[in-house]
């Protein structure tokens, strides 16, 4: 198991960005695929962003591609998903996870077995 803590979200206009963090601890953060996924009110849990332990492999959905960015800095044990040009249609709670890096099913929620809190993203219009 990994223990994760996001930071970072926060209200902020359409048009603005965010920077979520998510500290890891646990020897073996290096060794996971992390992900990050968000939930709207009333609706399921969906996949935003995967990075695979190398960091040379990233992977978005299409509703956030070429507006979020995620990295990991493995001596830090942290991933970090930047968000820009943000749009009220994102807005969610934004959680941090981590799972096995093995297989090419990085969106589907079962493959990842840590989850952090969850951090409020509000984008105004």
């Amino acid at each position: 198991q990994v223990q994760l803590v996001e930071s970072g979200g926060g209200l902020v206009q359409a048009g603005g960005s965010l920077r979520l963090s998510c500290a890891a601890s646990g020897r073996t953060f290096s060794r996971n695929r992390m992900g990050w996924f968000r939930q709207a009110p009333g609706k399921e849990r969906e996949f935003v962003a995967a990075i695979f332990w190398s960091g040379a492999s990233t992977y978005y959905a299409d509703s956030v591609k070429g507006r979020f960015t995620i990295s990991r800095d493995n001596a830090e044990n942290t991933v970090y998903l930047q968000m820009n040009s943000l749009k009220p249609e994102d807005t969610a709670v934004y959680y941090c996870a981590a799972g096995i890096d093995s297989g090419s099913d990085y969106a589907a929620t079962g493959r990842y077995h840590s989850w952090g809190q969850g951090t409020q993203v509000t984008v105004s219009s």
